[in-house]
C-alpha cells in the first residue's frame, strides 16, 4: 500500500475521466466504491476497476453495495436479481438451517459475481434490527426484527463472502434499525434508553465484532450523545463502538454526502475524522465535493493505518466451490417463492 489518504471515493461515470485519473493519482484514496451510474456491462466494470487501481498505483480495495433486494448495484441482465435480507429471513423463520444456508449461498454467489470483475469488498451484512414504525430506509434490507435472527443470518452472510475471497463490511454500526427518518434526507434521532439499545440494537455487532470492517450510521442516539450523529460522535465511536461493542477493525463512515450530516462537505469530512472514524466514505463522484474531502482528511496513520493494513492482510483465499451447483441449489430455494 502506497501512502494513502483516509478516504474511499466514487467516480462520475463508466470510466475515469482524465481529471479523475490525475486527481486520484495525486490524492491517493485508500479505496473506491461503485454505484449504479458506474455499471453498464461486465467488461466495462472490470476495466473501470482496473483503471481505478492503476490511478493509485496499487491493488486498492474496491467496494460495492451488493445486498440483494432493492440495494443491488449490479442488476440483471449482468447478474441475477437476488432476494432481500427479509426474504432470506423469512426462510430462516420457517427453517433456521435452511435460512442460514440461503444467506451463506447468496453471499458466496455475490463473491463469484464480484470477484470476477475485480471487486473485492461487499458492504454486507446489514446488521440493523428494525423496530415497528421505523423508516423503511432499512426495512426489508434487514433479516428480521430480533437480534438473534439478525446475528445468525449476518454471520452466515459474512462467512459466504469470505469463502469466496471477499471481505464484508458490517452496517450500520451501532444500529440504524430504529431510525424513524431516512438518513439520506434527514437526521434520525433515537430517544430510547441506552439499556434498550444494549438489549436490542448492539448485540449483532457485538457478536461479529471481530470482522475487519464496519460502517457507521448517521443517527443521533440521544441517550449517548444528543448533539452528534454516531458517525461524528466521539462518545458513540469511542464509548460504544470501540469500548462496549469491542470492535477493533477499520471503521468507515456512511456516505458523507447524505443530508443527515450538517455543514459543508469539507466540514463533514473533518467531523468524521474528528469523531474517530478511520475512513471517510464519499460516494457521488462529484469532483467539487471530493476536492473538499481531500482537503480535510489526513494520510492514514497510527491506529487507523494499522487497521487498514489488517484489512489488506485479511483477504481470504477463495474456496474451490463449484459455482454452477451452488447457483442451482440457491435458485431451487426460491423457485417456489
Amino acid at each position: 500500500m502506497t501512502e494513502s489518504k483516509a478516504m474511499i471515493l466514487g467516480c462520475s461515470g463508466l470510466s475515469l475521466t482524465p481529471d479523475e485519473k490525475a486527481f486520484f493519482n495525486a490524492e491517493r484514496p485508500w479505496g473506491f466504491i461503485l454505484f449504479g451510474r458506474n455499471i453498464s456491462e461486465p467488461q466495462q466494470i472490470s476495466d473501470l476497476v482496473a483503471e481505478m487501481r492503476v490511478a493509485v498505483g496499487w491493488h486498492a480495495p474496491v467496494l460495492i453495495d451488493q445486498e440483494g433486494g432493492r440495494v443491488q448495484r449490479i442488476r440483471p441482465p449482468i447478474f441475477q436479481h437476488y432476494p432481500s435480507g427479509q426474504q432470506l429471513g423469512d426462510i430462516y423463520r420457517q427453517d433456521s438451517e435452511k435460512g442460514l444456508r440461503a444467506a451463506w449461498l447468496m453471499s458466496r454467489l455475490h463473491a463469484f459475481d464480484l470477484s470476477g470483475l475485480g471487486i473485492n469488498v461487499d458492504c454486507l451484512p446489514v446488521l440493523d434490527v428494525p423496530v415497528e414504525g421505523s423508516s423503511n430506509v432499512i426495512g426489508n434490507r434487514a433479516y428480521g426484527g430480533d437480534p438473534a435472527t439478525v446475528t445468525a443470518m449476518g454471520r452466515a452472510a459474512a462467512d459466504g463472502l469470505k469463502a469466496g475471497g471477499l471481505l464484508p463490511v458490517m452496517k450500520h454500526m451501532p444500529g440504524h434499525g430504529r431510525g424513524f427518518g431516512d438518513s439520506h434526507h434527514e437526521l434520525p434521532v433515537v430517544t430510547v434508553s441506552r439499556t434498550e439499545l444494549e438489549a436490542h440494537d448492539f448485540p449483532p455487532f457485538i457478536a461479529m465484532k471481530n470482522e475487519l470492517m464496519a460502517m457507521t450510521c448517521h443517527v443521533v442516539f440521544a441517550a449517548i450523545d444528543s448533539e452528534r450523529p454516531a458517525t461524528t460522535s466521539r462518545k458513540v465511536i469511542d464509548g460504544v463502538i470501540r469500548d462496549h461493542i469491542g470492535f477493533k477493525g477499520l471503521l468507515l463512515s456512511d456516505d458523507t454526502s447524505m443530508n443527515a450530516l450538517a455543514g459543508t462537505i469539507g466540514e463533514r469530512a473533518a467531523n468524521i475524522i474528528g469523531g474517530g472514524c478511520d475512513i471517510v466514505l464519499h460516494c457521488n463522484g462529484h469532483m467539487d465535493e471530493m476536492q473538499q474531502v481531500v482537503a480535510n482528511v489526513p494520510v492514514l496513520q497510527g491506529q487507523s493505518l494499522l487497521r487498514a493494513e489488517a484489512v489488506l492482510n485479511g483477504f481470504p483465499t477463495a474456496d474451490k466451490a463449484d459455482e454452477a451447483s451452488l447457483r442451482a441449489e440457491f435458485d431451487a430455494m426460491f423457485a417456489t417463492v
